[in-house]
């Protein structure tokens, strides 16, 4: 990949706060060239890369974010466009935290399940690594979303039938982002999988 710098790309750039620097090794990382030696070698190659770091271009595993790309995708453009910045949006990731249990005690099909566990925590760090998910373009908010919902259900109904709480062997909402946790239920998900509710208890019972 070429750098094509214009004036306008040049203004641009200047005006989002990105240096020549960080588009010649975002080029690199796009090129898939190892980038390694060059930042344990150089002390300025090593802080631009952590300056892509910390701007969303790339993860921490030296990859194109979404944001990365669009970047790439304007330099590489002759006409003369804006560079639009993803805001992060704090209204899918509520959504998230919302769905996420806040405890492991809960109420299903009429069963009342004692648990002991706090499992909605570290909020500033969830939605720091949520955001961080969304930039390497893998799955989508949506993804995130019901893969989670379709989790927390599915452990509820076998509870239902096992009549022992599952719920209290998820793990904690920063723990279940960190670990990917929810990369089995997207499968699932996508696949058309639904969780069926064949349990009617008649009146409550404690857990």
């Amino acid at each position: 990949m070429k750098m094509n710098v214009t004036p306008y790309h040049w203004e641009e750039l200047s005006k989002k706060g990105y240096t020549l620097d960080q588009i010649f090794l975002l080029m690199l990382v796009h090129d898939e060239v190892d980038i390694t030696s060059m930042c344990n070698a150089s002390v300025k190659i090593s802080m631009v890369h952590s300056s892509l770091l910390r701007k969303g271009l790339i993860t921490e595993e030296s990859k194109l974010t979404t944001m990365g790309t669009e970047l790439l995708v304007f330099m590489d453009s002759k006409e003369e466009r804006k560079i639009v910045k993803n805001k992060k949006s704090t209204t899918v990731f509520e959504e998230w935290w919302s769905a996420f249990p806040g405890t492991d005690n809960f109420t299903c099909l009429g069963i009342n399940f004692k648990g002991a566990r706090s499992l909605r925590t570290a909020k500033d760090a969830c939605r720091l690594k949520f955001d961080k998910i969304l930039l390497e373009g893998e799955h989508s908010a949506s993804d995130l979303i019901d893969s989670l919902k379709y989790d927390v259900s599915m452990k509820k109904e076998m509870s239902v039938k096992g009549m022992s709480n599952k719920l209290t062997y998820m793990q904690n909402s920063l723990t279940y982002l960190n670990q990917r946790s929810y990369e089995p239920f997207i499968e699932l998900v996508k696949a058309g999988a639904t969780i069926e509710k064949s349990f009617t208890p008649k009146g409550g019972t404690d857990v």
